[in-house]
């Protein structure tokens, strides 16, 4: 019996072989939880739900110093402290100067002295690092795939002309030597023919050819092209109805102050008006005071003179 490997995820168990090699997911917990890239620093991360589209280290950073901004080398919107990301802060750090990329010629690349961490020799920022690998990747894969189809192919063709001349062996029997002499020449040169001329096509020579490799090449370059436009438009609608919202914010808000100034000058004349008649009354009470007290006075005063 095969022996069974829990998934990550769900725990259930299954055989190594339906799990996947990096995460060791199993095929509805890939479907349910697809490995997509983050929003924001463009790493590559496991998503929990439709909605969340950044990864938990930029939604950290988000709560901790708010929305990032773009990076001044690589404009990778992941800039949360000052006007650089960590990673190109770190890269500076350590190798110095950013250099221009060989391959989106932005000033994103740094050099790191050592011939072995460059991409087939050339200087290469992060990004176009990733997609240039993946691009191999998946034309390793094409090829990996095609040689297979191609032994496939081979053997079954294999299998039949065995099959075939067991059957037919006693009628080969009676070939005689020098006829299969002549055959050879003939088939090889009718080979040769085709294969200068260029009418055939052989999986095993398009496999060796660098120009099918190209080709591959230049389609994937061509496809990261058209999605990195398409998220930048994404990207630039994004920017505009935010900034729409801060305008209709900044409205609010001053017609908010303006109305909140009027009301204050307005409670201030009030109270102002308050006062003026509180001093006022009070002034008129002082001399009713003064008037009562002075009449008391001239009573008593009276009141001794009368014997």
């Amino acid at each position: 019996m095969a022996a069974l490997y829990a998934c990550t995820k769900c725990h259930q168990r299954f055989p190594f072989e339906a799990l996947s090699q990096g995460q060791q997911l199993c095929k509805e917990c890939r479907i349910a939880h697809p490995v997509v890239k983050c929003t924001y620093c463009r790493t590559e991360y496991q998503q929990e739900s439709k909605t969340n589209t950044i990864c938990k280290k930029c939604a950290q950073n988000v709560q901790l110093y708010g929305t990032p901004k773009p990076c001044q080398y690589c404009n990778i919107i992941a800039a949360f402290i000052g006007n650089k990301c960590q990673r190109c802060t770190n890269s500076e750090k350590k190798y110095g100067p950013p250099y221009s990329c060989e391959q989106c010629k932005q000033q994103c690349a740094f050099d790191r002295k050592d011939d072995r961490k460059k991409v087939d020799g050339k200087l290469l920022c992060w990004l176009c690092t990733l997609s240039y690998k993946r691009v191999l990747q998946k034309t390793k894969e094409q090829r990996k795939h095609l040689s297979s189809s191609s032994r496939a192919g081979h053997q079954e063709k294999e299998q039949y002309s065995r099959l075939s001349g067991g059957s037919h062996y006693n009628s080969q029997k009676t070939l005689s030597t020098s006829s299969i002499q002549n055959e050879i020449p003939k088939k090889k040169s009718k080979f040769e023919s085709i294969t200068t001329n260029g009418d055939s096509f052989s999986p095993d020579l398009a496999l060796d050819s660098p120009g099918t490799d190209h080709f591959v090449i230049i389609a994937q370059l061509k496809e990261e092209v058209a999605t990195l436009k398409k998220m930048l438009h994404q990207k630039d609608q994004m920017i505009l109805e935010k900034e729409k919202k801060i305008t209709e914010l900044k409205a609010d808000f001053q017609y908010q102050e303006s109305q909140m100034r009027a009301k204050m000058n307005q409670m201030e004349k009030t109270h102002k008006e308050v006062t003026e008649q509180l001093q006022a009354k009070n002034r008129e009470l002082l001399k009713q005071a003064a008037a009562l007290s002075k009449s008391k006075k001239s009573e008593k005063s009276g009141a001794i003179t009368s014997p």
